[in-house]
């Protein structure tokens, strides 16, 4: 395993949590960072949040100096405010700057933000372009194969970033029509790999060890980033970097360790978010930490319910 290198940032390894809205806050990116996480991301923050001080911004780029280095992502579409909303907030505690050009959720590309910018590659370029003159940590861009179903353009997008300025990029292989559908392609990933110079972390379809090495076979990209595939799963990470460096792959998590590790996570939410909010996020988290596993059904049905850290430990028997 290699340790990625992004502007003036050495990361130890190359295994990257992917942002995800609702998902990656602060406290499940420390306990993908406790379980070998080289760099993690915050969920994206809207530029325009920032610069109309919307109250629930701030808490997204609240970070721990255990999960270091961590990656900011923005969004927006106005070159100017992208670049003066990063200048502002630069004195955060991150390393990188990530803007996201890949969200394929409507309310987002409807603004012309997030993948609707892969249809405007000039705009795109300006945006990169202005944000890393305005800052000096690394800016990354996050992107797709492309916007349309049939799209593939994934190569002339990776060059307009590099020329930008961008100091590495993720791509996922599936165009923002097909959201998480179908199968990525990991022949663009390879393709953009093969036509820049800058880093290339490659994304979609990493649900084991061995998908990661499979992806380095077939791509040779730089770095690798987890989405779908660690939700429940922050072990995903541990069990991969021991198999890169040894071969083996590791046993999974038993029922008693996945069931403790939720609880903790549901104490680490109450004491980031308070118990109503904590709680009530934690129901998602519950069951992809349960998926698959005896008596998942009835565990998911009730966990939908949960409401206080009590309501949750009382679910540990039908687990263990």
């Amino acid at each position: 395993m290699n340790n990625l290198v992004i502007g003036n940032v050495k990361l130890d390894g190359n295994l990257i949590l992917a942002p995800m809205a609702g998902v990656t806050d602060l406290p499940f990116r420390m306990l993908c960072k406790e379980q070998g996480a080289s760099l993690v991301y915050t969920e994206m923050i809207s530029a325009k949040g920032i610069y109309y001080n919307n109250k629930n911004t701030g808490k997204l780029w609240e970070t721990d100096a255990s999960e270091r280095p961590v990656s900011l992502q923005l969004f927006g579409s106005d070159p100017d405010l992208m670049a003066d909303m990063a200048a502002k907030i630069e004195d955060k505690d991150f390393d990188i700057y990530d803007i996201n050009m890949g969200c394929p959720v409507p309310k987002v590309v409807n603004n012309g933000e997030g993948s609707a910018l892969m249809n405007n590659p000039k705009l795109a370029g300006e945006i990169i372009k202005k944000m890393t003159k305005a800052v000096k940590k690394p800016v990354t861009v996050k992107f797709r194969k492309g916007f349309g179903k049939d799209d593939n353009t994934a190569v002339e997008f990776a060059k307009v970033a590099e020329a930008a300025g961008a100091a590495a990029i993720a791509v996922h292989g599936r165009t923002r029509e097909q959201y998480y559908q179908g199968k990525a392609d990991w022949d663009v990933i390879r393709d953009v790999k093969n036509a820049v110079s800058i880093p290339v972390i490659g994304n979609g379809d990493l649900f084991t060890p061995e998908d990661v090495k499979n992806m380095y076979e077939h791509t040779g990209v730089d770095g690798f980033m987890f989405g779908r595939g660690v939700r429940g799963n922050p072990w995903l990470f541990k069990r991969t970097r021991v198999y890169l460096e040894t071969g083996e792959i590791p046993v999974p998590p038993t029922p008693e360790e996945i069931m403790d590790m939720m609880i903790r996570h549901g104490k680490m939410n109450i004491s980031f978010k308070g118990e109503f909010t904590g709680m009530r996020e934690m129901r998602k988290h519950a069951a992809w930490y349960t998926k698959g596993m005896k008596n998942s059904a009835q565990f998911r049905e009730k966990c939908s319910y949960i409401e206080t850290l009590d309501d949750l430990v009382a679910l540990r028997e039908l687990i263990v």
